[in-house]
């Protein structure tokens, strides 16, 4: 790992446009889960025409036989919690587009722009377990602790992510909101498994990919190797093998952001090759 402290003075110059970027996106049709958006239950009252349908809550009509609408106040003190994976299948991807250091700047982005809007982050890594970095003062010393830490961990094994989400959400006590970056190339069903565990709260997914595994640029006989398990498999990569990669790599991504739209979660998928605040921009807004 090789995350320099200066990148924060590059996330500052940028901070600006992300802001602008953030409001475009909220003034329009689409919602934003940014920080500072997260929502409490306020008060009820009754419904009037011209009121979202969606915030009538059915278990008052049940009772009443008249329609509420829940109101909502505007959350002021959010905790983030961003969540990193360490396994073995994280260390891949040259230069730049390594996804764990793409993906551990994601994580800083939203820590960093979190403690300048005066709220609480938290940053932990996780293979089979979470690990907590930060010291929970929410400033810019714990932001260059946890990039110390950052680049003195080391990448192995294979990433237990029901045990280690299912863990870490039992210290989360208020409503938050959790960013797991992750390349997720495990079972869906273990995917889902571990998001339900947070669905108490927002959950960002983001998925990051190396250019290569998006698109191998390999031809012919190839050696694979599974750097979790070891394992290699040697086979000639083109034609009909390169078109089922693809359709199969398609697939997985798919299953991720179907599991994670059942418990109300966002999935990203981010190619670490691509600029990396033109990624963080996108995901920052979702």
């Amino acid at each position: 790992m090789t995350i320099e402290p200066d990148f924060f003075a590059e996330l500052e110059r940028f901070e600006a446009s992300l802001q602008r970027i953030s409001e475009d996106v909220q003034q329009g049709e689409q919602e934003s889960r940014s920080v500072g958006e997260g929502l409490t239950f306020s008060d009820y009252r009754r419904y009037a025409p011209g009121d979202d349908t969606r915030l009538i809550d059915w278990r008052v009509y049940a009772r009443t036989e008249e329609y509420y609408v829940k109101q909502f106040e505007e959350e002021r003190n959010l905790t983030v919690h961003v969540l990193v994976d360490t396994s073995a299948s994280m260390d891949y991807g040259d230069g730049d587009a390594h996804k764990f250091e793409f993906g551990a700047k994601i994580g800083l982005g939203f820590a960093y722009l979190t403690a300048e809007e005066n709220n609480d982050f938290r940053f932990s890594t996780f293979r089979n377990r979470p690990k907590r970095l930060d010291t929970g003062r929410s400033n810019r010393g714990d932001l260059l602790r946890v990039v110390d830490l950052l680049n003195e961990t080391e990448l192995s094994d294979k990433a237990d992510l029901v045990s280690a989400l299912e863990e870490y959400a039992s210290t989360i006590h208020s409503r938050s909101l959790v960013v797991v970056v992750s390349d997720f190339l495990t079972d869906p069903d273990e995917v889902e498994s571990a998001v339900a565990a947070l669905e108490e709260n927002d959950v960002i997914l983001v998925q990051t990919l190396a250019p290569d595994e998006l698109d191998p640029d390999v031809t012919g006989d190839t050696i694979f190797e599974d750097p979790e398990s070891g394992d290699s498999l040697r086979s000639y990569f083109g034609g009909s093998m390169a078109n089922k990669y693809h359709d199969r790599l398609q697939s997985h991504v798919e299953a991720i952001s179907e599991r994670a739209t059942t418990h109300r979660a966002d999935h990203i998928l981010v190619n670490t090759g691509a600029a990396f605040f033109d990624a963080f921009a996108d995901v920052w807004v979702e």
